[in-house]
């Protein structure tokens, strides 16, 4: 008897797979996945949460936005989940630096990407 064998549906049994991380999702779990992440950072940015992970900012997450994170977890990958809310506070972090360079008068730098010049 095996981890999944609990499931009583072949959906449910898909579901916890693809949270696992046992199988790739496909175009719709994806979309799935993305439309609850989109609706857990708009109750996010309502209460001014950045980071939901620790601190004040997951009290209020885990008070506020319970619902929309309990369907997200639901709707992804378990690593997915865990790099999605990485990626919010490490972008936040990036827009607050440019910003501030940019206030500090710092130029704008083109930079290419290619091979090396011999």
């Amino acid at each position: 008897m095996g981890l999944f064998d609990f499931f009583s549906s072949p959906d449910a049994k898909r579901k916890e797979e693809v949270r696992s991380g046992a199988v790739v999702p496909d175009r719709s779990e994806r979309k799935r996945c993305w439309d609850a992440r989109d609706s857990f950072y708009q109750c996010l940015d309502k209460h001014n949460v950045i980071d939901s992970t620790k601190g004040a900012g997951k009290a209020t997450a885990d008070k506020e936005c319970a619902k929309e994170n309990k369907q997200f977890g639901e709707d992804c990958a378990t690593a997915w989940v865990k790099y999605f809310k990485q990626y919010r506070v490490a972008d936040y972090q990036k827009k607050q630096t440019l910003e501030r360079l940019k206030k500090e008068g710092a130029n704008k730098m083109a930079i290419e990407a290619g091979a090396e010049k011999k």
